[in-house]
């Protein structure tokens, strides 16, 4: 390595911005980069002896790209990170977006019925905790989406921003939920998604529904499902469907609430705890036999 440099050079780099001249290219103000390199490691300078900083061409077009993606709702840390993987093709879908950020999840089967009372659970929670921020979810046909296009819009009342996805014969990104067709020879088609990111109010499921040999009867349709209420994870699958979004329907995606870095780790607890306690007793039902019929006679 040439003495000049403290650092590691890649090949074909040149670094010969100065903070100076990156700030000019970015529209970043000096104390701004300084700060994301103190904090996140990023834009990493190279050193001359006296200590100036120097970046590269591609310095510049990642700091361009964290913009942008900042732009897109993504938090500073996550779009530094998209940015430094240079992994910039949206995702296909939320489930396989967020099992590719987060292979750590691990997917469970289930019937379609109790995916319902899961998503029902997460739905009412928000609801009790009237939380003021982002609600997606995925329906795959409109039809779905219909039958509880009511309680959508109780959802909705105190929501900053609410979105449904569906094969909308007639979508309507001015309604309030926002209602962003899809297409149904893409993956989103077999998904079913909730999304809620709210401060105090964290909760996501993604499932996707595996093709069969023979149609099951509704009710016993079975997915592939990874939820979560860790405030992490549901800022990861709240970034994927903010990408879709960017692509379905750019309209809808400049109304997404402002990101919220810090989540509030005494208040998501509190919905946590809460959530769990409801998902139990909903999925308790399940397990609950029918009324007693009183014999004739």
């Amino acid at each position: 390595m040439n003495a000049l440099y403290r650092c590691p050079i890649a090949a074909g780099a040149n670094p010969e911005l100065s903070t100076a001249q990156l700030a000019a290219r970015t529209g970043l103000s000096a104390g701004t980069l300084r700060m994301w390199e103190a904090r996140h490691g990023f834009p990493r300078p190279v050193r001359l002896p006296g200590g100036h900083r120097r970046y590269t061409e591609q310095d510049a077009a990642l700091v361009l790209e964290v913009l942008r993606l900042r732009e897109r709702g993504l938090s500073l840390s996550s779009a530094i990170a998209r940015a430094r993987q240079r992994d910039l093709v949206p995702a296909s879908s939320v489930y396989a977006g967020l099992r590719r950020r987060r292979p750590d999840l691990a997917p469970a089967t289930m019937t379609k019925r109790v995916v319902l009372r899961l998503t029902r659970a997460i739905e009412d929670e928000y609801c009790a905790a009237a939380a003021h921020g982002l609600l997606v979810a995925s329906f795959q046909r409109e039809r779905f989406y219909r039958h509880a296009e009511r309680r959508w819009a109780e959802l909705t009342r105190t929501a900053a921003l609410s979105v449904v996805l569906a094969d909308f014969a007639a979508p309507d990104v001015s309604a309030s939920p926002a209602e962003v067709a899809i297409d149904l020879s893409g993956p989103l088609a077999r998904e079913w998604t909730l999304i809620v990111d709210a401060p105090g109010a964290r909760a996501c499921l993604a499932a996707w529904e595996p093709p069969v040999d023979e149609e099951p009867a509704d009710a016993d349709r079975r997915f592939e499902v990874v939820w979560s209420f860790d405030p992490a994870v549901v800022r990861a699958a709240a970034e994927v469907a903010t990408e879709l979004l960017w692509t379905l329907a750019p309209d809808v995606a400049r109304r997404l609430p402002a990101d919220v870095d810090d989540p509030t780790a005494a208040s998501d607890l509190h919905f946590a705890t809460r959530l769990a306690q409801r998902m139990v007793a909903y999925l308790a039902e399940l397990a609950e036999p029918p009324e007693a019929v009183p014999a004739p006679g």
